[in-house]
């Protein structure tokens, strides 16, 4: 085993090969079992895996609010930068740095206070009361405000610097993460491509995960056609790179069909209807809802949803009362069936009502190009005469000639479709939370691995379905990565922020120094 210093640490890790026999039947990892692999060890307190916005999230507060020194610190990944994979995702699914997104305010990942939010921060540059005027009237005499999407990756960019990112950046593919004996864990890492040649492990006191979304959904509609007709071309996800689509539809005639009712169909539709009135464009679109929402909709008066012309209206992913009130509060306390039941109350598809959106859809509807139906697709053809939908109503069965079909309906994937979640699963006593994802304390400790002194901590995506319902947005990374400071600080491995530190490092913030 060869024990190297923080300042050896590779950035760029050598080819690999499969995970040694040894240690791929182990569920436990002893530091002699390692060493005879010749694997090289090097030893760092906290390892985050991901290298995504979650991982940047929790890094941010470890430095900033824990005052960890970045040598203490690893960040795992396959991406340049952790806005890299958030930034595809936002520009295929038509939101490009110029529109604005579903985020609050004061949802600042760049910044733990949230002060100055990003409202304050826009009237400042630009000049004018109008961001500070929309936050005060909002949502009932204006929309929500929502920062642009190119102001957040800015700052982002620039707190990446001031917290020397790169420095705790380590490039690879993740392969595993198992329990060490004797406590901690060990963190295999090896690159993506081709194999030829060997790994390096970290073995640490706790790692953290935040490794994003397992992959896209695919329906078994959308499934069947593509392993039925090999074609990626005429039907694809909203999340995958698909701009031959809008294009050919510039350059021709042709016949859309959207499904979804969330964001990302908002944003594909909107891409469409601004190229048929801006652009010249003689697009055909039908939209296809599962469930279609004529008006407000919920279980009683005091839980209620507004609705209209099929879609459900909200201002953000949930309640603001999820991140900060009474919601965040009540959940902390369900378990079981009672958890799924406030799930499924506060949870389903919606999208941010936004006037001048709403208003293009409008045009579009009472012109005749834009045609709603509710149902789900019950076969997909293509032919020489072009692709033909069959779509299952409530009376029946229902044709639509299409040039192309367009997915909306999300990003969820099993768990055990990711590498290092599966192999959590098999062998590091991981179990499944009530809606199939990790199984998280009220911490973000994955319970049944502790190790030791060590411990293992989940935030984002894979811990949806635990104790905080906001898990996969700026704000519940934030408030998650909080949790996870707060319980290594009790378990005395970083500092408590207090108020006069607070003050003392919001300033270093504001005027960008480095630490």
């Amino acid at each position: 085993m060869t024990d190297t210093t923080d300042t050896a640490l590779p950035r760029e890790v050598p080819a690999t090969k499969a995970v040694p026999p040894l240690l791929d039947a182990s569920d436990v990892w002893s530091d002699q079992m390692v060493a005879t692999t010749g694997i090289p060890v090097y030893d760092v307190p906290f390892v985050s895996v991901g290298g995504g916005m979650g991982s940047f999230v929790t890094v941010d507060y470890l430095r900033v609010a824990g005052n960890v020194p970045a040598e203490d610190i690893r960040v795992l990944s396959n991406l340049d930068h952790p806005w890299q994979t958030y930034e595809y995702l936002t520009r295929v699914s038509q939101l490009p740095r110029s529109r604005r997104i579903r985020s609050d305010s004061a949802s600042r990942p760049d910044n733990l206070w949230g002060f100055p939010s990003y409202a304050l921060q826009e009237a400042w540059r630009t000049r004018s009361l109008k961001p500070l005027t929309q936050v005060f009237l909002e949502p009932d005499f204006a929309d929500f405000y929502t920062p642009l999407l190119g102001t957040v990756l800015d700052g982002i960019a620039r707190e990446a610097d001031r917290i020397r990112y790169r420095e705790m950046l380590v490039r690879g593919e993740v392969q595993v993460v198992r329990r060490r004996d004797g406590g901690g864990y060990f963190t295999l890492l090896s690159p993506a491509g081709e194999a030829t040649a060997g790994h390096v492990a970290f073995r640490s006191r706790d790692v953290h995960l935040a490794v994003g979304y397992p992959g896209l959904r695919f329906l078994p509609d959308m499934q069947a056609f593509r392993e039925r007709m090999n074609d990626f071309h005429h039907v694809v996800n909203g999340y995958e790179d698909h701009e031959h689509v809008y294009q050919a539809l510039l350059h021709r005639p042709g016949t859309v069909l959207v499904r979804g009712g969330g964001v990302v169909a908002s944003a594909v539709l909107h891409r469409l209807i601004t190229d048929r009135l801006e652009h010249g464009a003689e697009t055909r679109i039908v939209h296809l809802f599962r469930t279609y929402f004529a008006g407000s909709h919920g279980p009683h008066p005091w839980a209620r949803r507004r609705g209209r012309d099929g879609w459900a209206f909200q201002g953000f992913n949930y309640p603001k009362s999820a991140w900060g009130g009474q919601l965040r509060a009540r959940m902390r306390r369900l378990e079981g069936a009672e958890r799924v039941r406030m799930y499924e109350q506060i949870g389903g598809t919606t999208t941010p009502s936004r006037r001048h959106w709403r208003a293009a859809l409008r045009v579009a509807r009472e012109a005749g190009w834009y045609q709603q139906l509710t149902g789900k697709i019950a076969d997909l053809r293509l032919d020489a005469a072009g692709m033909t939908a069959t779509i299952g109503r409530a009376d029946g069965l229902t044709n639509a000639r299409v040039d192309y079909v367009i997915d909306c309906t999300g990003l969820n994937g099993d768990i055990t479709e990711h590498r290092v979640l599966g192999d959590l699963l098999r062998h590091s006593g991981a179990g499944r939370n009530v809606l199939g994802r990790l199984d998280v304390g009220r911490a973000f400790d994955v319970r049944g691995t502790e190790s030791g002194a060590g411990r293992l901590y989940a935030t984002g995506a894979a811990a949806f379905g635990g104790y905080f319902p906001g898990v996969d947005t700026f704000l519940g990374l934030q408030l998650a990565a909080q949790d996870v400071i707060d319980d290594i600080a009790r378990r005395g491995h970083c500092d408590h922020m207090g108020p006069a530190s607070s003050v003392g490092r919001w300033l270093k913030w504001a005027t960008g120094r480095q630490i």
